[in-house]
């Protein structure tokens, strides 16, 4: 009778140390990449609460005003003017709102505009880009800010806010001041905002209130 079949141990060939050593390594070096890359990033623009004098009031997803692409990066906040001098910031809301009809063929918004009484109204989600600032829609925030006369220039109630507000922006996403915020003009050379493109030296007083309210937004949160 013929002895029974035995079947032969396969003898588990063992890892290379090396390679299992370099692999840990790359895997190390990868996760310190990352973390250099991302440590300095602000948080998800989706997380961050807006402060409570901002009047979210979002335009109806179009392909006009606000046609709901994402903003994968906030790396500026550009400011402009509205150019219709006394309009209010719910009557350029409203202006934006009605171009969706596309009569006008007109491709215009902002995530932010203030208003002649310090009021800020939000149409745009600061995850999705607005049509206000030609090549640099796909990585900044917009602010549109009302003027009472042809000059351009903020009443003072309006200045305020608005130096606030893009106080606010640069410290949730951690931009500078001096060369993370800058004017419509600095993009295109269009005179936007004109009062601050005629009058360099109002722009250079603008920057540095900006700075002086980050640091104060800063120690006031720790």
């Amino acid at each position: 009778m013929p002895e029974p079949y035995r079947r032969r141990r396969r003898r588990r060939r063992a890892v290379p140390a090396v390679p299992l050593l370099l692999g840990t390594v790359l895997v190390c070096l990868i996760a310190a990449v990352l973390w250099v890359l991302l440590r300095d990033r602000g948080p998800e623009a989706k997380d961050i609460p807006v402060p409570d004098y901002v009047e979210q009031d979002y335009l109806t997803v179009n392909e006009w005003s606000r046609p709901g692409t994402p903003l994968e990066e906030i790396s500026g906040v550009v400011i402009h003017y509205v150019g219709n001098p006394g309009t209010t910031a719910r009557a350029n809301r409203n202006y934006f709102e009605s171009l969706s009809s596309g009569l006008e063929n007109t491709y215009a918004s902002s995530h932010f505009i203030v208003g002649l009484e310090g009021e800020v109204i939000q149409c745009i989600p600061l995850t999705e880009i607005a049509y206000a600032s030609n090549g640099r829609n796909g990585d900044t925030v917009s602010i549109e800010v009302c003027h009472p006369d042809e000059t351009g220039e903020f009443s003072p109630v309006t200045y305020d806010r608005t130096v606030e507000l893009t106080a606010w922006l640069c410290v949730q996403f951690k931009l500078d001041p001096e060369t993370d915020v800058i004017r419509h003009y600095d993009v295109t050379g269009k005179e936007c905002p004109r009062y601050y493109v005629e009058h360099p030296e109002a722009w250079d007083t603008f920057l540095a209130d900006v700075a002086a309210a980050v640091k104060e937004q800063e120690e006031a949160h720790g």
